[in-house]
């Protein structure tokens, strides 16, 4: 075929295929452009799963009667003009491709009015043909209708699903642009029907009521609030305690500057940041808003504008790691993010059977335990006393909330397994070996030291054969992974040596270990895999050297762990994600008992 240059409405088309994948990606692109218009309304009409009909009000500015027919001219736009806007790019929509490439695949009509303007002005375009503006009521504010979508594409209307899945990621992605501004209400209907409707929040309790909304009550209940700014940037949101994460990746919203946004290298950060206190298999659900100078990232990296580039990716990454980390070491008794208690023992129970923490039946699960007699609690000073009362003796409930600690004092121990402690508010339940395990494990970590992990030279260097760009990646973050106690040198064009290993590792599997190193470095330019590597030999003997169930243990050793626990980091879960301890009100145990009914 000769070369040839292509029509518009193939070039639309084509660009249409980047930016319009379902009826959904419409609604983005129409909706981020109104908030860019500055609207405080946006309502959302659609018929058959935004198939047959998409409609979108907003009060914003409104488009000059003059400025219609550009507004649907490709690469034209409001909000660029030089490379210098480009590289800080502070609007969500900036390309000037949305509008063209949606009436290149649908039967558009678009009705705006300024406020300068006596009356509105509407324009029509039909595959790729454009009438002239012409007046039409409307008030101040912007409506865009987009019928048959993808009427003259069929081959891409085939790959939409059924009405009930395209109105599902209509309502998704609603939902997700909701929770990026709390300041604009937004509705979406359904023919007749209202699916959704958000009422503008603008303090902060009509905040949580949105997020609740959105996210549910369960994960506003079980939540944090984090605010923390450093470095000229700042991170703010809701984070889930540790115990209420959930089996699937679903409810996790991450926005950038008000963009949302789908990022590895921030998932990344936030995994890591729960991975010390996150139970196996289970996913944090976050809604968290990162913001930053426009000029540290480069939000023309994708399409759809989902994706990002940012200056300096390791910083970024490290930010968002440390203050998740750092909240998180305050999941334990009496802390700042200590872990709610369930409000029955039926949703204890339930909470228990959903996360798999313990089967439905409980037959044979003794057999599960070991005794080992050999171990005992460390009790390394004289039975602690507390507000002047010995720890030995059950202290009074009335008149004793503001000196009795915590986890209260214990009274009694369950076959062996748990510890029951009583407090002013009701009973509680402590799983004595997971709190141990947590206790050592704290502790272990903290005699390792806070900072460069101690080297330990091999007296055989370990010689590993990577590729080429691998060791040459290797080479340049030596100096970053001596900090950790390995010690890699270049030895030729593909191979490197092991000269020194963290001195808690034994059993190294340098290239194992460096092949993993490399795939961190490539990705996030930053690694903690040596730093896991030795947390997660520190929890197996932390593990072991707990007390184990059928282990009795005296008065005095039982307040003692929990003393050790009201002063230990991440103490509301064990090193596997386990909670260690849960709490029965006395208004929790009336209500199982019928008391005054």
């Amino acid at each position: 075929m000769a070369i040839r240059i292509l029509p518009d409405q193939l070039i639309h088309q084509i660009a249409a295929g980047e930016v319009v994948e379902r009826p959904a990606a419409v609604i983005k692109e129409l909706i981020e452009n109104s908030l860019d218009a500055g609207a405080t309304r946006i309502d959302v009409e659609v018929e058959e799963g935004g198939v047959r009909l998409i409609r979108i009000r907003d009060n914003g500015h409104g488009i000059e009667r003059d400025e219609l027919l550009l507004a649907l001219a490709r690469h034209a736009t409001s909000k660029i003009s030089t490379i210098d806007d480009l590289e800080q790019v502070a609007s969500l929509g900036f390309r000037g491709e949305a509008l063209p490439s949606i009436a290149s695949v649908s039967r558009m009509r678009v009705t705006s009015r300024t406020a300068a303007s006596p009356m509105g002005y509407a324009i029509t375009a039909d595959n790729g043909t454009f009438s002239e503006p012409e007046p039409a009521p409307h008030p101040v504010g912007t409506t865009v209708e987009v019928r048959d979508l993808f009427f003259n594409v069929p081959a891409r209307r085939k790959f939409l699903k059924a009405e009930r899945t395209e109105m599902q990621h209509l309502e998704r992605t609603l939902e997700r642009l909701a929770l990026s501004r709390f300041d604009v209400g937004f509705s979406l209907s359904s023919g007749k029907r209202k699916v959704a409707d958000y009422p503008p929040a603008t303090d902060q309790d009509q905040r949580h009521e949105r997020v609740a909304q959105i996210m549910g009550g369960e994960f506003l209940g079980a939540s944090l609030f984090i605010d923390h700014t450093s470095g000229g940037m700042r991170l703010w949101g809701w984070i889930c305690l540790p115990t209420a994460a959930r089996g699937v990746a679903d409810l996790q919203y991450f926005y950038l500057n008000g963009r949302m946004l789908r990022d590895r290298l921030l998932t990344n950060a936030v995994r890591l940041g729960y991975q010390d206190v996150l139970f196996g298999g289970r996913h944090p659900a976050y809604v968290l808003f990162i913001e930053l100078d426009p000029r540290q990232v480069d939000v023309n990296a994708h399409p759809a504008k989902l994706e990002v580039r940012f200056r300096d990716g390791r910083y970024v990454h490290d930010f968002v790691f440390r203050t998740i980390e750092r909240v998180l070491r305050e999941t334990r008794p009496g802390g700042e993010a200590a872990a709610p208690p369930p409000t029955s023992i039926n949703a204890l129970l339930q909470a228990g059977a959903a996360t798999g923490m313990w089967p439905a039946s409980s037959s044979g699960q003794a057999s599960t335990y070991r005794q080992q007699s050999s171990l005992t609690l460390p009790v390394t000073e004289a039975p602690p006393t507390y507000a002047g009362a010995a720890v030995e003796s059950v202290q009074p409930v009335p008149g004793q909330s503001a000196d009795v600690p915590p986890l209260g004092f214990a009274i009694a121990q369950l076959h062996g397994v748990y510890i029951l402690s009583q407090s002013p508010a009701g009973l509680i339940l402590v799983d004595m070996h997971a709190a141990h395990e947590r206790t050592l494990y704290e502790r272990m970590k903290t005699a390792l030291g806070t900072g460069a992990i101690p080297s330990q030279p091999l007296l055989v260097p370990q010689s590993c054969t990577l590729t080429a760009p691998d060791a040459d990646l290797l080479e340049e973050h030596a100096a970053l992974l001596k900090e950790t106690g390995l010690e890699v040198e270049r030895a030729g064009p593909r191979a490197v040596v092991v000269r020194a290993v963290p001195a808690a590792m034994q059993r190294l599997d340098a290239m194992a270990l460096l092949t993993a190193l490399v795939a961190d470095l490539r990705e996030h330019g930053a690694t903690r895999k040596v730093d896991n590597a030795v947390n997660e030999m520190l929890g197996t003997m932390a593990c072991h050297a707990a007390v184990r169930a059928n282990r009795n243990l005296t008065l005095p050793e039982m307040n003692a762990l929990l003393r050790e626990m009201e002063r230990t980091v991440r103490a509301d879960q064990c090193n596997h994600g386990r909670p260690t301890w849960t709490a029965l009100s006395m208004a929790d145990l009336d209500r199982l008992f019928l008391r005054g009914r």
